[in-house]
């Protein structure tokens, strides 16, 4: 610990570099400009101008998930914090770890009805785990250590540390810790563990559903051990697609209603024991309850906060609280190996996976719009399995959950279905991009980093293409266009007898838009002429947008469960989340 000596402004600065950050997101406001004055100063701190609040959270939020560590965005108050909360309900719900720098106006302004005054501590409190507001310079230091603690702590989320701006300008000489953030990792209750091990030992079909807690506890290797000794299957929810390599002999693939595969979805609603291990369980990674079901199944659900979620949503399941990790290593060392467990699951799942992709290759061609499954099969086919992948929600989201295999574990698929907003994508992947550069693996830096949107999203996020042209990022835009809101229009075919009511959108020149924002922008007519036209992104090393005609989503079925039930008229109700 040294002292140092400076404004608050410089000792923000200090503070942030001494707790690991290298990389913030943000725009300027009025309140900030003495906080960006010693931004300017400080060559180990690089900060990446967004051009909307709700943008900088998404990019943070992108980042913090692709090197799971805090993401940082940068705001100022009125209405900079207002736009910065769209973003963090998200990162709040999807349990991402960031910290929110937000400058504030003057203490002396405050009641004064001054330009900008909020609440926000007040305004943060229902998208943050914690807001720290810092009335003198001296604690900069120490609320910007507990801020990046409290991030990764338990179920991690973003913290907000508001700043007034004479704060900022205020003078002191403090001591600033050097403290590098690690997330706790706790273990288990070992007095459970033996006779949970014997559950999972007596059983038939067991199942380990694994959430994007899996990818937070960095619980890749301890998961595929235990699935691959005991002969237990292994699905996803959307967070976790990753947690485990996709071409592994126990995985099933992702689970639930918005692209899960069938029979991934079959075996979990049939599963005799099942472990919910770091995800919500909520109505869509369950398909509305049915996987795995409220009775009959032996439900174990292992989570970092508390043993009481495990009743939120399966009334009667053993809690366990820990750290994936550390649970699932310690059940490896009691449960015991079940090589024919493992031979029956696995042959089983082989046969499955075939005939998945058998169904798939007899859809029929929507000409002359593209298939969206058929555009992302070709890119998975030309990009290494390494490749980070950032989509929005909407068209690309059940796809990529269902069709994108990765044949190594770890979180590289962004999807964002903490709420599921539109516009995540545009400025994700310029946060996945600076991330990619961040690795210490960065010899990926070649490997463009792809995003999949939708034009509907373009409308609400297109600005984050200037960011990504200005600083000349790798990132190839895929954007499926089909004119219209296409979820919720699909919503209102199925379920309002396709009474379609201002879900219709203009015919915008999206490759005009984007090559104004100084990004060279094609439009593929065909699935050849998209496959030259990805190839020649992916050589060019800078920013690039293709622009792909697709269906109304309600003429081309995604896989979504619910959807092909309303087809088949097995199920006529609009689904509840």
């Amino acid at each position: 610990m040294t002292l140092f000596a400076g404004s608050g402004a410089e000792i923000l600065c200090e503070a942030l570099h001494r707790c690991g950050a290298s990389t913030l997101f943000g725009v300027p406001g009025d309140t900030g400009v003495t906080f960006y004055d010693a931004l300017a100063r400080r060559a180990d701190l690089t900060h990446v101008l967004m051009n909307d609040e709700r943008g900088a959270v998404f990019a943070a939020d992108a980042y913090a998930r692709r090197l799971n560590r805090p993401g940082v965005v940068e705001v100022s108050s009125g209405g900079g914090a207002t736009f910065a909360v769209g973003g963090l309900g998200e990162s709040y719900a999807a349990s991402v770890p960031l910290v929110v720098i937000s400058s504030d106006i003057h203490r002396g302004s405050r009641g004064t009805g001054a330009l900008t005054e909020t609440d926000q501590v007040a305004l943060f409190s229902g998208v943050t785990k914690a807001q720290r507001l810092v009335e003198r310079a001296a604690d900069i230091p120490a609320a910007l250590t507990d801020a990046f603690e409290e991030a990764v702590r338990g179920r991690p989320g973003p913290v907000a540390v508001i700043v007034p701006e004479d704060v900022l300008d205020e003078t002191a000489r403090v001591a600033v810790p050097e403290r590098a953030v690690t997330a706790p990792h706790p273990g288990p209750d070992a007095a459970t563990l033996v006779p949970i091990a014997r559950v999972i030992d007596g059983a038939e079909r067991p199942v380990i559903v694994a959430g994007g807690g899996v990818h937070l506890a960095a619980a890749h290797a301890a998961l595929s051990a235990l699935a691959g000794r005991a002969g237990i299957a292994v699905a996803t929810s959307i967070h976790g697609k990753g947690a485990i390599d996709e071409t592994d002999p126990m995985s099933l693939g992702v689970v639930g209603a918005n692209g899960g595969r069938d029979y991934a979805t079959g075996f979990v609603a049939d599963a005799d024991v099942v472990l919910l291990v770091g995800t919500r369980a909520n109505a869509t990674n369950t398909d509305s309850f049915r996987a795995p079901p409220r009775t009959g199944a032996v439900v174990i659900y292992v989570d970092v906060e508390s043993p009481g979620r495990a009743g939120r949503n399966y009334p009667g399941a053993t809690g366990l609280t820990g750290d994936a990790r550390e649970v699932l290593t310690a059940l490896d060392r009691l449960v015991q190996a079940n090589p024919a467990r493992h031979a029956r699951i696995a042959g089983w799942v082989a046969q499955e996976r075939a005939e998945w992709d058998r169904a798939a290759d007899k859809r029929p061609d929507p000409s002359p719009a593209l298939d969206p499954l058929r555009v992302i099969q070709r890119v998975h086919a030309m990009v290494p399995d390494g490749a980070t992948v950032v989509a929005d929600c909407g068209t690309p989201t059940p796809y990529l959950a269902a069709a994108w295999t990765q044949s190594s574990a770890g979180r590289r698929l962004l999807l964002p279905r903490g709420h599921g907003p539109m516009g995540y994508a545009h400025p994700g992947g310029v946060g996945a991009a600076y991330a990619e550069a961040e690795r210490p693996e960065a010899g990926n830096t070649a490997v463009p980093v792809i995003v999949f949107t939708t034009d509907g999203s373009m409308l609400m996020a297109a600005g984050a293409l200037e960011s990504a042209a200005r600083s000349g990022l790798p990132i190839i835009y895929v954007q499926f266009s089909n004119g219209s809101l296409g979820w919720i229009k699909a919503l209102q075919a199925f379920y309002h007898e396709e009474r379609f009511f201002q879900t219709q959108l203009s015919a915008y020149d999206a490759v005009a838009v984007a090559g104004g924002f100084g990004v060279p922008a094609r439009r593929a007519r065909d699935l050849d002429e998209f496959a030259e036209l990805f190839a020649e992104a992916m050589a060019s090393g800078g920013p690039c947008f293709i622009d792909v005609p697709v269906p109304d989503e309600h003429d081309c079925l995604p896989p979504v469960s619910s959807w092909h039930r309303a087809v088949t008229g097995t199920e006529t109700a609009r689904p509840v989340y």
